[in-house]
């Protein structure tokens, strides 16, 4: 085992520690979180399946986007989709034998790279050239947009002009997830991609990227347009009512 092997091993241990660990927090910190009061954001449906189905329009459609803004929502959508068939096409190299639907979805996750880096580009150009957007940009708003670019980046280059052995690199995750460490390719492109995922998973508990999970705690989105049926009452205003 080389020294580069052992070190991206012990890497991707503690960065997927940090990223699950990190997400749980926060997911049960958003859960513990009250929201007494009612804030739909109205027209918003008046049961809790109609939130459900709200809910699977947003995460899904990104409809609230599509309404706001048209080229957002493009690009927006356009790369969340992309990102999603890359990390299904990814499931190769942690599933043995692949799972079927994974062998379908390779052809498409190829060509969701490229829309990884068009979708990107789109957001990236947005938060420069739209001068209230690039108001109240922060400088991490543009490392996530240039991370996630130079992660896709990075993998499209490994397919079209290093040629990683990709067999190896599978047998060096399997060897993760089984405690059976194998020796990783000796490849700088490689090394490169895969630092710039463990950074990825290392920040993502602690970044804007959040809103993945914490779309599903949004009050906005996630209650019912029934303030009577369910009204909520401060301690003092529940004792005015019990006289």
């Amino acid at each position: 085992m080389s020294a580069a092997s052992i070190l991206f091993a012990l890497l991707f241990y503690a960065a997927t520690v940090v990223l699950v660990a990190g997400l749980a927090v926060r997911i049960a910190d958003y859960a513990r979180t009250p929201a007494p009061l009612k804030i739909p954001t109205t027209p918003a449906p008046v049961t809790r399946g109609g939130v459900a189905l709200r809910m699977l329009r947003e995460v899904v459609l990104f409809e609230s986007l599509f309404k706001g803004s048209l080229w957002t929502w493009l690009f927006g959508w356009l790369f969340h989709v992309s990102l999603a068939l890359v990390v299904a096409r990814h499931l190769r190299y942690f599933t043995e034998p692949v799972w079927f639907w994974v062998v379908l979805v390779q052809p498409l996750g190829i060509l969701a790279g490229f829309g990884m880096l068009i979708g990107l580009a789109g957001l990236l150009a947005r938060r420069i050239a739209v001068e209230r957007i690039r108001y109240i940009s922060t400088p991490s708003d543009y490392l996530m947009l240039v991370l996630l670019a130079a992660i896709a980046a990075s993998g499209l280059a490994m397919k079209y002009v290093f040629h990683t052995d990709v067999v190896a690199v599978k047998k060096f995750f399997l060897g993760l997830m089984y405690f059976d460490w194998q020796p990783l390719p000796a490849d700088g492109p490689l090394y490169v991609h895969l630092a710039l995922v463990a950074a990825l998973m290392l920040i993502f508990p602690f970044s804007k990227l959040l809103h993945a999970p914490g779309v599903f705690f949004s009050p906005s989105r996630n209650q019912a347009d029934d303030p009577r049926e369910a009204r909520h009452l401060a301690p003092w205003a529940a004792q005015l009512e019990r006289r």
